[in-house]
């Protein structure tokens, strides 16, 4: 990825258990907020989502997309735009490590470019809230009582 966002977060709970919420795509309306609805389309040989489509609604950004997925090992995703209402191109990822004692280092990447005109700080800004709302819900959504 070109010019990327990043932040991290520590989520107590195993990387296989965090994976295993980044990976549940019908679950997404629950605990993401932006997210509405989420579908998916193609699937691997293992059953792991290739592509999804997405409906967001993030106040003044609204959209219908397609995003394509690459799952490296058990610990990274990593996604592509397909096609988009409002987005040129939205690269992301989440990379996970262990971070001792039953906890998880999540890092997650992002880089969106939308059709209209943005300044890079406002476009900056923006994937940066993206990152740390996604980063928070997720670990609430790991980390809340089964």
């Amino acid at each position: 990825m070109a010019e990327f966002t990043s932040s991290s977060i520590t989520i107590e709970a195993a990387p296989n258990e965090v994976m295993a919420v980044i990976a549940d795509f019908a679950r997404y309306p629950d605990w993401t907020g932006e997210v509405k609805e989420a579908d998916v389309l193609k699937t691997d040989a293992q059953g792991r989502a290739e592509q999804v489509r997405l409906v967001m609604d993030a106040g003044a950004i609204k959209d219908d997309q397609t995003l394509g997925y690459t799952w490296t090992g058990d610990n990274e995703v990593s996604w592509t735009l397909v096609k988009s209402q409002m987005l040129r191109a939205l690269d992301g990822s989440y990379i996970l490590k262990p971070a001792g004692a039953g906890a998880t280092e999540v890092t997650y990447q992002l880089t969106v470019d939308v059709k209209i005109p943005m300044l890079g700080m406002i476009k900056r800004k923006a994937e940066k809230v993206i990152i740390d709302r996604a980063l928070a819900g997720l670990k609430k959504r790991v980390e809340e009582p089964k």
